[in-house]
């Protein structure tokens, strides 16, 4: 069953109500909110060599797809990026969940770019149900691998900016002399023409709640910049929630992990509508927070520190 995860759908909710004034214990955003309580659900985390493929569902440019690619890349320690703070040091927040766990074992979960699958052709159409983004996702690996399945901005997706920015689920794979494995899949969709206010924010003017002038993307590129927030925030939420019996908070049909229960948050001083005091490259104007491989830069999401249960950020 898929866990609908949408972080800027969320905040979206969040901005509509903090400007009504209502106390939301999802973000902590203030002192006087009561924290988060994670629980462990007793499921498995993903362990060991994952690799994460990406299935490129209608056009993208080459460009567009190295932004992705590179984000991918720039979640390992064995990919030198020098400039601080950093993709990598952000992802290692993920790893205290496994520390929970168990504490004398340290995560052996090491995550590395994979296959890449082109299908420009759209051939299941160019209006997916939730379904059809299982069938795509079946097309990648089906043991130790992330299957990320990334619709361009001319695909609709069933429920794609009415009740989510993107999803991560489980389902089975292929029987293998008698035997299947359940693998983990993700769908993220290029909101820049659909609903860049819902789902590419803070690039983009909010729909509702405070109004501010959007960020300058630090790829040039709305609709990728957009997605790489959401890819991370599910990125997070399959490796400690895979099969929707690991870290979670709330209904297990609409959970709070480990980036969706921090909505809107990217720096420091975060309120509804203002992202949070974030770096901002004197040459291009852009902000980000996490410097990358090939010198890229990128805005990645808060991620709840299951040690101070609390929002966690790097700048």
């Amino acid at each position: 069953m898929a866990s609908f995860v949408s972080t800027h759908l969320l905040l979206q909710l969040v901005l509509i109500i903090s400007f009504f004034h209502f106390n939301l214990a999802a973000r902590r955003l203030a002192d006087t909110q009561q924290p988060l309580l994670f629980q462990y659900h007793k499921g498995p985390l993903l362990t060991g060599k994952i690799s994460i493929n990406l299935i490129w569902y209608g056009k993208f440019k080459p460009t567009q797809r190295a932004i992705i690619s590179d984000f991918i890349a720039s979640l390992s320690t064995s990919t030198p990026t020098t400039a601080q703070p950093s993709v990598a040091t952000w992802w290692k927040t993920t790893e205290k969940y496994y520390h929970l766990i168990n504490s004398k074992k340290p995560s052996t979960l090491q995550l590395s770019l994979g296959t890449q699958i082109l299908d420009e052709n759209y051939s299941l159409g160019k209006s997916l149900s939730n379904q059809q983004i299982v069938q795509l996702a079946s097309k990648g690996a089906q043991k130790n691998a992330i299957n990320v399945i990334l619709t361009s901005a001319d695909v609709a997706v069933e429920g794609f900016c009415m009740s989510k920015c993107g999803t991560h689920g489980s389902s089975k794979g292929a029987s293998i002399q008698g035997k299947s494995n359940k693998f983990a899949y993700i769908w993220v969709g290029n909101s820049e023409t659909q609903c860049p206010g819902q789902c590419a924010w803070p690039f983009h003017q909010p729909i509702y709640g405070p109004q501010s002038p959007p960020l300058v993307a630090p790829n040039n590129d709305v609709g990728l910049d957009g997605m790489v927030i959401n890819l991370g925030s599910l990125l997070a939420g399959t490796t400690t929630n895979p099969f929707g019996n690991g870290y979670f908070q709330g209904p297990k049909d609409a959970p709070l992990e480990a980036a969706s229960a921090c909505p809107g948050v990217y720096g420091k001083g975060a309120y509804p509508g203002y992202a949070g005091d974030l770096l901002v490259d004197p040459t291009s104007g852009a902000s980000y927070n996490a410097n990358g491989a090939n010198g890229r830069k990128y805005l990645v999401p808060a991620l709840f520190d299951p040690s101070t249960q609390s929002c966690s950020t790097l700048v």
